[in-house]
């Protein structure tokens, strides 16, 4: 490959990967061009693109960028996959294409500066919660303080109503049975 061309293949690289600081690398040897449509379709509806790279280019390409650092997966033929999607769901989408074919080999997953290497980093990193997860939990952990509050003044509220209850029933009782004994007895002639 000719010099110029290798500028023009860096130069396209480094506009993809400006912006991004997750990627997943998986070797996309022996993947069939129809398998390779397949992910390729999933990975699209996820928001997420995959681009086979030459690995001397793409270290090029992301030694000033966020992706310094994940040079380390990239060993023989490498595929990148990137995109909006949160980590976690990458690596989702990954595992469950692992399931499908035993074949398919995940290099691993840079993001935040750290490097999960293999199968076992995916699955690590698959455990973690997606933005949205996180954003669920967080607004729950918020919310609990308020909602256990709550719950016990109107559980308080409620054995208040009931003491209150039970005592006016009471009283209606002694009203009712002291009416008769207070009404007067009719006198004999």
């Amino acid at each position: 490959m000719s010099k110029p061309i290798k500028s023009l293949i860096e130069k396209e690289l480094t506009s993809r990967f400006k912006d991004v600081d997750t990627v997943a690398v998986i070797n996309p040897r022996g993947i069939n061009a129809i398998k390779n449509n397949q992910i390729r379709r999933r990975l699209r509806q996820q928001g997420l693109k995959m681009t086979v790279v030459k690995n001397a280019l793409a270290k090029r390409a992301t030694a000033s960028s966020k992706l310094k650092g994940f040079e380390s997966l990239l060993d023989g033929p490498s595929a990148v996959i990137y995109g909006k999607a949160s980590v976690s769901a990458i690596a989702r989408l990954l595992l469950e294409e692992k399931k499908t074919d035993e074949k398919f080999e995940l290099r691993g997953i840079f993001f935040d500066g750290e490097v999960y290497v293999g199968d076992a980093g995916v699955k690590q990193v698959s455990k973690m919660p997606t933005r949205e997860e996180a954003i669920g939990i967080v607004i729950a952990a918020a919310l609990s303080p308020g909602r256990k509050l709550a719950g016990i003044f109107k559980g308080q509220a409620g054995k208040i109503a009931s003491i209150i209850k039970t005592i006016e029933e009471k009283a209606k009782e002694n009203e009712a049975a002291a009416a008769p004994a207070a009404t007067p007895a009719p006198a004999s002639a």
